[in-house]
């Protein structure tokens, strides 16, 4: 049986939304949920998850439904359960419930949609079938998120306006997955002793995630192979002398997503090169943190990680000069390639379906530097935006081995001094950040990162 666990507010958040969207625009929007995809035949299917657009004027994860927004009003168009759905499903909603928890204005079965469509802005939903349907609707072919023009640009302009600062309702969810997504790497960290391979990691961590009936908000990342950044396989053994990265979030029944990462010794106990580099990536997640407040540049945060990585590896002998001169020539992306953070929302990369078009500044463009072409975000912080700070460290082969980054690196790289840090493949630790009207919150401050705490949550020793 489906069941929407909703506050008394939820309805007047949502119709706050819409009101807030009319006064940006003056066009009729239709936005959908999306459908259900097959994972091998039409009644087997992937997990459901409704488009982000959708969920944040409509409030619910409602399969194959659409809404039409103007003037601040809300039409619901979703079908009733058909007759025989109680028996696979459970008794559901109806379409008048539904509209009700909602506030919706008008509620409307979804074969009326097709009188709606006309002069409507939209953004695309990634379902091949849903796509047909709003060519269909729209009357009209609809570009990719990523080229987006007319109506449907000035649309998505909007909704990043409204998304990139979170209200109440937003928050009260974003620190629901917080919560949760902590308890997870306790968990994990508590598992890591008796765990013979990354799975069982992996299932301790997801395990309390489901036991709280939330699902997680990207596939998750549990590896003793941490310099592949995305690594999804948790087969390999765990070995004494290894370090895990767990980078594992939660995401709410109503699609709001955390996103926590977290190092630590399979053994228990750092080594003591493991124990340096780690000590380099935290002292930079701390600078960081410290430095967010309102107006400041994120590209700013994000050379600061890196300037205080590159004086860490220049005081451990692995660099070779100046910490700013080493910025200048991207020498820390040897070891920190990626950008310190991103959008965190709905999404746990907020809006990127969008492209650059959220996370960068209007006549900003991704710079092509080895050190900041990974760069998601490149805005002035404002009160109500919600980033993470992941400063890391990686051993990566295809990048240290590479012919150019040898030839270009070579008088200021000390080979011989990073052989001695073999045993780091991979180290990130990350953050929530909350941008507040004078400073910031961290969401996910619950979780210690020290090196001390992190050692005795794996090993359940409790500090006195």
């Amino acid at each position: 049986m489906v069941a929407y666990n909703i506050s008394s507010s939820f309805a007047d958040t949502l119709h706050h939304r819409r009101q807030k969207l009319a006064q940006l625009i003056d066009f009729p929007v239709i936005l959908w949920s999306g459908s259900n995809s097959p994972r091998n035949f039409t009644a087997n299917t992937y997990p459901f998850r409704a488009s982000s657009h959708f969920l944040y004027f409509a409030g619910l994860p409602l399969h194959n439904a659409a809404i039409r927004l103007k003037a601040g009003k809300l039409e619901l168009f979703i079908d009733d359960p058909e007759p025989g759905s109680a028996l696979w499903h459970g008794e559901t909603p109806t379409r008048k419930e539904i509209a009700e928890k909602i506030g919706a204005d008008v509620a409307r079965t979804m074969s009326e949609l097709k009188h709606r469509g006309s002069g409507a802005a939209s953004i695309p939903v990634q379902n091949y079938r849903t796509s047909l349907v709003q060519t269909q609707i729209l009357h009209r072919e609809i570009a990719s998120p990523h080229n987006l023009a007319g109506l449907d640009l000035e649309l998505a302009k909007a909704i990043v306006t409204l998304r990139l600062s979170h209200d109440s309702g937003a928050l009260a969810e974003l620190r629901q997955a917080a919560a949760v997504s902590v308890a997870a790497h306790k968990a994990g960290m508590s598992a890591t002793l008796s765990a013979k391979v990354e799975a069982e990691v992996r299932a301790a961590m997801e395990g309390v995630i489901i036991a709280q009936n939330m699902t997680t908000s990207y596939n998750s990342i549990v590896t003793v192979h941490g310099e592949v950044l995305h690594n999804d396989a948790y087969h390999h053994p765990l070995q004494p002398g290894d370090l895990l990265l767990a980078d594992v979030g939660a995401e709410t029944e109503m699609g709001w997503a955390a996103d926590i990462t977290r190092t630590w010794p399979v053994s228990g106990k750092f080594s003591a090169t493991q124990r340096d580099i780690y000590d380099v990536v935290l002292a930079a997640h701390d600078a960081c943190i410290a430095k967010i407040c309102p107006g400041v540049e994120y590209q700013d945060i994000h050379l600061l990680a890196a300037t205080t990585i590159a004086e860490g590896l220049v005081d451990l002998g692995i660099l070779q000069g100046k910490p700013e001169d080493l910025v200048d020539i991207d020498a820390h992306a040897l070891f920190f390639p990626h950008g310190i953070g991103h959008l965190l929302g709905l999404d746990v990369h907020d809006m990127e379906d969008l492209g650059d078009l959220a996370g960068y500044e209007d006549d900003r463009r991704r710079s092509d530097r080895f050190g900041l072409s990974y760069l998601r975000l490149n805005r002035p912080l404002n009160p109500g935006m919600l980033v993470t700070i992941e400063p890391g460290f990686y051993q990566v082969p295809a990048i240290l081995n590479d012919v150019d980054n040898r030839a270009k690196y070579q008088n200021v790289m000390n080979w011989e001094r990073l052989a001695q840090f073999a045993d780091v493949r991979g180290i990130r630790i990350e953050d929530d950040v909350l941008v507040t009207a004078d400073g910031s919150e961290v969401l996910t401050a619950a979780l210690p990162n020290d090196a001390d705490t992190v050692e005795n949550l794996v090993t359940n020793i409790s500090k006195s």
